[in-house]
């Protein structure tokens, strides 16, 4: 433990990995059983002679009775909340016998659905995969929603103890709770309060509460005071004379405190505990201007383009992530340069890692609560229920200096007022329509935001994502926006260069994973087409998405010559299109102030919208993105008025300057044209630099010969920000074939490739095969006569690595 059913049934060699080829379908037995586990474990003679012992349940997935040498002490019913029950009475000095009773979530929860007269939505829930026909029940179950399935991710419905297990024993008073809230913070003063909850188990008339600063031992506030049996609320107010502030990824250091608060009985340490925080100003500014409604983070009283991705679970078997695991997600966030990730609300609350992770590498987190494209029966005790979640989420994170903010959910408020969900309840029976609105006012519009005031003050409350206002769907002007017109909507790549908002919380483009990656889930030879059984089963969107992505490749690029070719293509195309949306979206920059695409990772292998597979490889997009939300941005853009623009975004505090070289170049190398300019780049902002007639820059040279190479060199020539531009589409452009070179010299960890080309190269790719290796760059363009250095980290000796190294480019696949 932790586990889950399917996991232990793997580990019992009973079931095969579900994650391989069609396994998942001989599964869904699983989730129709009731599951019992049992231990026994003994106490010592301290912890037994100790005044109070509790049972904490960090996470029990979902509806489990817990009984104790034969005594039920506890029913649970919410995959999100901590359970703890005081055990002290029903102890054996010698063995005890502790047994959880899992009851199946499928056979609670039907009943509850057969007894409705209407039907709640819930359209990713895949029902008749699981055997159950159109009962989608999980809006009954206070559990991650996308086990039931999503559009990228299988139906594995878990059971199982999700999260650690203590016994703790305590005497006198322990402390529950310190919430250190920052009601004022600036770089001259934080005016901190030290909120600390205590819990005794008599009156004591004396006890010390001290705050002091970890690293210094400074005590830096304290009290002596006499606490009542049960809870205690302590308040201790104390000021820091010029903080270091915590910034966000790129824009400075994310420093953190370390408070260590301790209780003190009768000159005794009776409890400590530390706390590692952050110390700033951090607000959402949504606020009228001109145009509509402002979204945008303010941080240390500076505005923030929030750029970044959502997040999903790391895997559809939760306790199977591991600390490595974790930090490599959150570091592949921060290395491509994201301030940013949103945790979509139909996966978890995460684990605390995962927080402290982003605390410390700068990673703004945008917190769902756990709802998301569904409505739910939220009144009397599953309305409880969700606020006892609430409160219990809220307190364990409002410490982290990352959470920017809480929002109700995803997609419900567009779904009711634009998906047609609130005319179909009214045409069915209005009566239906106001019960089920008066559930939903009151779950995201009372119960959520009350919770977020009442335990995080200072936190801002977003009631769904997208969201405009209350008595209506999202819009281009309002709040944010999730923009699936190109994708879903079948709109063209370039429509990205045309469509706004104020804060792009959603977006996305499909791609599946690279060769070697659905080797691994797929091997046979029968399954390497992308309509195979396996391949199908393995892309949640269906026929329909397998032809989008056909669609979408073929209108943009010529055909590739087999099944690799058509992986790689795809993953440039998904790239290009995303680094497309990213560049639009920071060139419309003070009005658009934020873009999450859709998505940073995977829960299974799948043909999916992430950048990153499930096996942590990274696709083209996530290089692509890198370079996308670096500092400054140098992107050329050619307007309807026949202009060649470069438009240079910078996300830095101060001003730079800097030397912008452009040049027009043929395929082949011949320049037709360059430009320099020395050029100042203000603060925060986005302006085109540079400009000029296309007529002119191509001095006659046809569009599809030819590529726009940007150069921005700034501090003194130290840092360069480059971006290769094309005038037309990609099937358009005529690549010459191109010669490439390389050579392999080894370096610390691995080997620094070198690789140069005759011809203009496009989207170079590099593989080893399946070893795990870790690339600087890839899916890279070479200039003609140019050549680039790549640095590859990998156990594999010099002779595999030669003999595995695979080189490709573009014009290599068609």
């Amino acid at each position: 433990m932790p586990g889950v059913v399917h996991t232990d049934l793997m580990d019992n060699k009973i079931i095969e990995d579900p994650f391989f080829r069609l396994n998942e379908r001989g599964m869904q037995w699983i989730d129709k059983e009731d599951w019992i586990y049992q231990t026994t474990f003994q106490l010592t003679p301290e912890m037994m002679g100790r005044e109070n012992i509790d049972l904490i349940f960090k996470g029990l997935d979902t509806y489990a009775d817990v009984y104790l040498n034969e005594k039920k002490i506890l029913e649970a019913n919410n995959m999100f909340r901590e359970w703890k029950t005081s055990i002290k009475p029903d102890l054996n000095p010698g063995e005890n016998i502790l047994k959880i009773y899992f009851h199946s979530p499928i056979k609670v929860d039907i009943p509850k659905w057969d007894a409705l007269p209407y039907q709640y939505e819930a359209g990713n829930d895949q029902s008749e995969n699981g055997g159950v026909f159109n009962k989608k029940v999980s809006v009954f179950a206070r559990k991650a929603g996308y086990h039931y399935g999503w559009d990228w991710g299988p139906r594995l419905v878990t059971s199982g103890i999700w999260r650690p297990v203590y016994v703790e024993a305590w005497d006198n008073a322990r402390i529950n709770d310190v919430f250190i809230r920052q009601p004022e913070v600036s770089k001259s003063r934080a005016s901190l309060i030290g909120e600390v909850e205590i819990l005794a188990d008599k009156e004591i008339d004396q006890a010390n509460v001290t705050i002091t600063e970890a690293a210094s031992g400074r005590v830096l506030a304290g009290q002596t005071v006499s606490l009542q049996k049960g809870i205690n609320k302590i308040s201790l107010p104390f000021s820091i004379k010029n903080p270091k502030l915590w910034w966000s990824n790129g824009l400075g250091e994310p420093h953190l405190y370390s408070f260590r608060t301790a209780l003190t009985v009768n000159n005794q340490t009776s409890d400590a505990r530390t706390e590692e925080v952050g110390l700033r100003s951090l607000k959402i500014i949504n606020r009228p201007d001109k145009d509509g409604k402002t979204f945008y983070v303010e941080l240390n009283g500076i505005p923030v383009f929030a750029k970044g991705a959502n997040y999903i679970p790391q895997d559809n078997f939760l306790p199977r992530v591991t600390p490595e695991q974790y930090k490599k997600t959150i570091l592949d966030a921060a290395n491509a340069n994201m301030n940013m990730l949103r945790i979509w609300g139909g996966g978890t609350y995460e684990n605390d890692l995962f927080y402290e992770l982003c605390d410390r590498y700068g990673i703004l987190v945008w917190q769902d609560f756990m709802f998301a494209c569904s409505l739910y029966p939220a009144e009397g005790e599953l309305l409880e229920n969700i606020r006892q979640e609430a409160i219990d989420n809220v307190k364990r994170l409002r410490n982290h200096a990352c959470i920017a903010l809480w929002c109700g959910n995803n997609e419900c408020n567009d779904a009711w007022f634009n998906w047609g969900w609130q005319k179909r309840y009214k045409a069915q029976n209005p009566e239906y329509e106001q019960k089920i609105w008066k559930q939903f006012n009151d779950q995201y519009n009372v119960t959520l935001p009350q919770v977020v005031e009442e335990y995080a003050p200072e936190s801002f409350y977003w009631p769904s994502s997208p969201f405009a206002r209350y008595d209506g769907g999202s819009d281009d002007r309002n709040g944010d926006r999730h923009y699936w017109e190109v994708w879903h909507g079948k709109k063209s790549i370039e429509m990205y260069n045309k469509e706004r908002s104020r804060f792009f919380s959603e977006y996305g483009f499909q791609s599946f994973p690279e060769f070697e990656s659905v080797k691994r889930y797929a091997p046979r030879q029968e399954d390497w087409d992308i309509y195979s059984e396996v391949m199908m089963s393995h892309q949640r969107g269906g026929m329909h998405a397998n032809e989008l992505i056909e669609t979408y490749l073929l209108n943009e690029y010529r055909k590739p010559r087999n099944f690799e070719s058509f992986l790689y293509m795809n993953h440039v195309l998904q790239g290009d299109a995303i680094k497309t949306a990213i560049e639009a979206h920071r060139r419309d920059m003070p009005y658009c102030m934020g873009t999450l695409f859709w998505q940073h990772n995977d829960c299974w292998p799948v043909a999916s919208w992430a950048s990153r597979d499930y096996y942590g490889r990274w696709k083209a997009q996530h290089y692509f993105a890198r370079k996308a939300y670096r500092d400054i941005l140098v992107s050329p853009i050619a307007d309807e008025d026949g202009q060649l623009k470069i438009q240079i975004v910078s996300d830095r505090h101060k001003a730079c300057n800097g030397r912008l070289e452009v040049k027009v170049m043929k395929l082949t190398g011949e320049v037709l044209n360059s430009y320099n300019r020395n050029v100042k780049v203000d603060a925060n902002s986005s302006k085109a630099l540079f400009s000029v007639p296309l007529d002119e820059a191509l001095k006659g040279a046809r569009k599809e010969d030819v590529v726009i190479h940007a150069v921005l060199l700034t501090d003194k020539g130290n840092s360069s920000y480059t971006n290769n531009y094309f005038l037309v589409k990609q099937k358009e452009v005529n690549y010459p074939k191109a010669k490439l070179a390389t050579s392999v010299q080894p370096i610390e960890g691995g080997f620094e490739v070198t690789l140069s080309s005759d011809n203009f190269a496009r989207a170079v790719f590099i593989a080893t095969g399946d070893a795990n290796s870790s690339f600087s760059d890839n899916y890279f363009d070479i200039l003609p006569g140019g050549s680039v250095k790549v640095e590859v980290y990998t156990d594999l000796p010099l002779a595999t690595f030669e003999k595995q190294l695979k080189v490709i480019s573009l014009s290599d696949e068609y």
